[in-house]
């Protein structure tokens, strides 16, 4: 099954109100079908009032998190909040949940950083809570991590039977319980050691990308073709010297020049090239939505209106 491109802004900064008006309201003039906000402790706006901010300054662009933080909310109060928006913005939100991974987050926030196993166990666990708060009528649940007694999720989303949830990850157990649960999975470097380094990037290669899909296709089954495949872009050059930028920083990635052509997380070239790559990675991965950095927004502004639902 081929899926028509779409594209998202992943944004997480402002310098005011109108600003961040502004930019959501460029994001849907451009064509860009989403924005997302990272979740992390660092300087970047908070995810929920930021969303919601978003959405209110526009009328079709979708908004969620790219990915909000499980560890960071009780999943009562975050399926109010999500419900509470999908509400408020005519059913535009994108259900995106993650198990947390960035080291300094929880250090810096002294939360508990557990194992990746439990983090992902307790995520599964969340998704099963929120689900049940987003049905109706009244829902009790036992886990080894959440326990909920004859609560009534209010407000119910205006999307049924929920949000789309979107799960992003890069190793077998997250793609696993992705391949069984979400209706968008996002591909994404396996950040193990819980911050950006040359381990993590390495994970963004292609033969990395080819390992992700199969697992995520040998996990599916019969659903992979319900499941719509994202990932999410780190780095974008528009040039028409594509060879010489890729080699220049090939280091950084610990790959070859060509390697870094290849990684469906990074655009080199001019707009035809490019262009020219994403129909080649929707061929070879499946990948047709595309999450890019909110300063390449309007450097990519021509390739979301070459593709884009095509």
């Amino acid at each position: 099954m081929t899926r028509p491109f779409r594209f998202a802004v992943q944004a997480a900064r402002a310098s005011d109100g109108p600003a961040w008006a502004e930019l959501a309201r460029r994001a849907e003039e451009l064509g860009f079908a989403a924005l997302y906000l990272p979740d992390h402790f660092t300087d970047q706006l908070a995810p929920f009032p930021a969303m919601a901010a978003a959405a209110a300054a526009t009328t079709t662009l979708r908004v969620g998190g790219l990915v909000v933080c499980n560890d960071y909310r009780h999943p009562v109060v975050h399926a109010k909040e999500l419900a509470t928006l999908d509400v408020l913005s005519g059913g535009r939100v994108d259900w995106g949940i993650g198990a947390g991974w960035m080291t300094s987050d929880y250090e810096q926030a002294g939360i508990e950083k557990d194992p990746a196993g439990v983090r992902i166990e307790r995520l599964a666990e969340a998704i099963r809570v929120m689900r049940l708060l987003f049905s109706d009528g009244r829902a009790d649940f036992t886990g080894a991590h959440y326990r909920i007694t004859d609560l009534d999720g209010r407000p119910k989303p205006v999307q049924k039977p929920h949000p789309p949830l979107l799960l992003g990850g890069g190793g077998r157990k997250m793609l696993q319980l992705a391949a069984a649960e979400a209706d968008i999975v996002g591909l994404a470097p396996a950040a193990r050691t819980g911050r950006v380094d040359t381990e993590a990037a390495r994970d963004a290669s292609a033969e990395a990308t080819d390992r992700k899909v199969a697992w995520l296709r040998e996990f599916a089954g019969e659903r992979i073709d319900s499941i719509e495949i994202n990932a999410l872009v780190f780095l974008v050059v528009v040039t028409d010297d594509r060879t010489s930028t890729a080699n220049g920083i090939a280091g950084a990635f610990g790959m070859s020049g060509e390697e870094v052509l290849e990684s469906p997380h990074v655009w080199i070239g001019t707009v035809d090239e490019i262009c020219d790559d994403l129909r080649r990675r929707r061929e070879r991965w499946g990948i047709s939505y595309y999450a890019v950095p909110q300063e390449a927004m309007e450097q990519v502004a021509p390739i979301v209106a070459r593709l884009a639902g095509t």
